[in-house]
């Protein structure tokens, strides 16, 4: 696929959607206090501009800053489980029962141990609700590695370290960023959790649970578009990064 179509293919998709959309609500005749149409998203996104602006940096960066969290977490735990069989056996167990729990339950646990502290609260559960891909991705990628190249590096004299910057850590760098890409969409779901359970006037949350107090569709639908945006912006910037630091293990596709 030409660099074109890789601009244009999810440009046209994305026009596909908002029509099919567009056409939907328009032949069942919903008003926009039932149903708003992307027509509708215009106006609101220029009437709440300063609005969108002001929560959407405040979501952004706490995404970011959980996101950045779980990716220094998640790679811990994963060397740990990757290295060592018996650290494996014991968290495994302990990180599935916790990605269990649905994270809305901890919300409100969250905020009594934290009380007041918006900021931390809400970086904190888009840590806990991202981290389990990178360090299962991680563990994996780890565990996975071929004795052989460990035994003949040890056999020439390489240290523990250096087995993981020439070999480990280039083969985990696939998987790595195919964790990312899946933890992007994950931490912006932790973020908005507590911005719509736990309000507290900041974050693209408390927009859209201002929208649905006051009964304006366009402006809570406008909300999930940010939030969409956001989300893609934030995950072709994952794109990126894969490309530079692990360009080589991408197929060419014809």
């Amino acid at each position: 696929m030409s660099r074109t179509q890789q601009i244009l293919v999810p440009f046209a998709a994305i026009l596909a959607f908002l029509g099919l959309w567009e056409i939907i609500v328009w032949v069942n005749g919903w008003p926009n206090y039932k149903m708003a149409s992307p027509s509708d998203l215009g106006p609101a996104f220029w009437k709440y501009r300063a609005m969108f602006l002001e929560m959407g940096w405040q979501t952004l960066w706490r995404t970011v800053a959980g996101l950045a969290l779980a990716v220094a977490f998640g790679t811990f735990l994963g060397m740990l489980m990757g290295f060592s069989a018996l650290a494996r056996a014991a968290l495994y167990p302990l990180l599935v029962g916790f990605n269990a729990i649905p994270k809305a339950t901890l919300v409100p646990v969250i905020a009594l141990l934290f009380i007041g502290q918006h900021d931390f609260n809400t970086v904190l559960m888009a840590f806990l609700i991202s981290f389990f891909p990178i360090a299962v991705s991680v563990g994996i990628g780890l565990s996975t590695l071929e004795p052989e190249y460990r035994d003949i590096l040890r056999a020439l004299g390489a240290s523990r370290l250096t087995i993981f910057r020439k070999i480990a850590l280039p083969k985990t760098l696939p998987e790595f960023f195919g964790a990312l890409k899946v933890s992007v969409t994950l931490a912006f779901i932790g973020t908005n959790l507590v911005e719509i359970v736990s309000p507290h006037g900041r974050g693209l949350g408390a927009l859209f649970k201002s929208g649905e107090t006051n009964g304006d569709y366009p402006l809570m639908f406008g909300v999930l578009i940010a939030l969409a945006f956001l989300g893609i912006v934030l995950y072709y910037g994952v794109v990126v990064l894969e490309r530079v630091f692990a360009g080589w293990a991408e197929r060419p596709q014809h």
